[in-house]
């Protein structure tokens, strides 16, 4: 039995959507069986951070038992049950053989387009708002996706990152050393911190100076929160922090691996974010120009539960 493993990358301050072979790393969705006494099967996952993963299964040589061959399962926390295969003959065990392959996210979550947002800085830091072209369109004649929205955060000097809204910490890569020599343009090779929504959304922040992480996966963070602390971009840049917020509108593992670099279509939506700043109070963001951090109680507290606000005495 064959498990297969489809992961998507996304680089640096541009970006770039690719595939790697399951055995490069962990897997980050494990799917194990167990034939029960009464010869029923059950399928049961684990996993290795709290995010929600998407698992396309498929069932082939499917024998004395009905069940769809091809399913989208949601694995929501560290373990659990994906699917039950009950025998239509009691008295004969189920014959099978099963394959899956995960991408990070919920499939198609139901998210408001105009949620408003913090800007990924302390209250009162001036910074200046990039658009971040996509990678693949640059160098590799790729179509740039409709909806592709991606900003990059700039601040006169090296300065915090902060959470733009309630989410847990799914994911954070701090390998990655962050002195950029002269006459450096670009590096891969960059600290990243990936958080879930509630909603389905995912938010992930690139650029951290490596060690400077103040959360930890599972963590909850909400508005405000400090994430790590912000790097250049290149040795000529102004420091900053990229941020893209993506939600899963697919799940079709069959035509990505058709697909090459020229060809690539990304399985996840891009949403462009509305942002409460000190010029405006529901704003979509204009390349170029500079805005001030700012927030309300009410903003931060509006995914709060009850108990929360109490802790957090607002």
């Amino acid at each position: 039995m064959m498990t297969s493993l489809l992961r998507k990358i996304v680089m640096s301050v541009t970006a770039c959507f690719t595939f790697v072979n399951a055995f490069t790393q962990e897997p980050a969705v494990m799917v194990n069986y167990k034939v029960n006494t009464n010869k029923s099967v059950t399928f049961d996952y684990v996993k290795t951070d709290p995010g929600n993963y998407t698992v396309a299964f498929k069932l082939t040589n499917l024998s004395n038992a009905y069940a769809s061959d091809n399913t989208n399962l949601n694995a929501g926390f560290y373990s659990g049950r994906l699917l039950n295969l009950e025998p239509t003959n009691k008295d004969q065990g189920i014959g099978f053989s099963y394959s899956y392959s995960y991408i990070r996210g919920k499939l198609k979550p139901k998210f408001n387009p105009d949620f408003v947002y913090t800007l990924p800085c302390k209250n009162g830091t001036k910074v200046k708002v990039l658009e971040v072209s996509f990678l693949n369109a640059m160098y590799f004649g790729n179509t740039t996706p409709e909806d592709w929205k991606v900003y990059r955060f700039c601040t006169a000097k090296e300065d915090t990152v902060t959470a733009m809204r309630k989410g847990i910490v799914v994911e954070i890569k701090d390998t990655q050393e962050t002195n950029l020599g002269e006459g450096v343009e670009y590096s891969s090779r960059i600290n990243e911190l990936t958080i879930e929504h509630a909603d389905g959304t995912i938010a992930t922040y690139k650029h951290f100076k490596r060690g400077s992480f103040t959360v930890k996966v599972g963590e909850t963070v909400y508005p405000g929160t400090p994430l790590g602390i912000n790097v250049k971009y290149n040795a000529n840049s102004m420091y900053g922090a990229t941020v893209m917020i993506m939600y899963l509108k697919s799940a079709d593992f069959e035509a990505a691996k058709n697909q090459n670099v020229q060809n690539s279509k990304s399985m996840y939506g891009f949403v462009t974010p509305h942002f409460y700043t000190a010029e405006g109070a529901d704003l979509i963001l204009i390349p170029q120009k500079d805005y001030t951090a700012a927030s309300t109680p009410e903003l931060v507290k509006k995914e709060m539960s009850k108990k929360e606000q109490k802790l957090a005495a607002l």
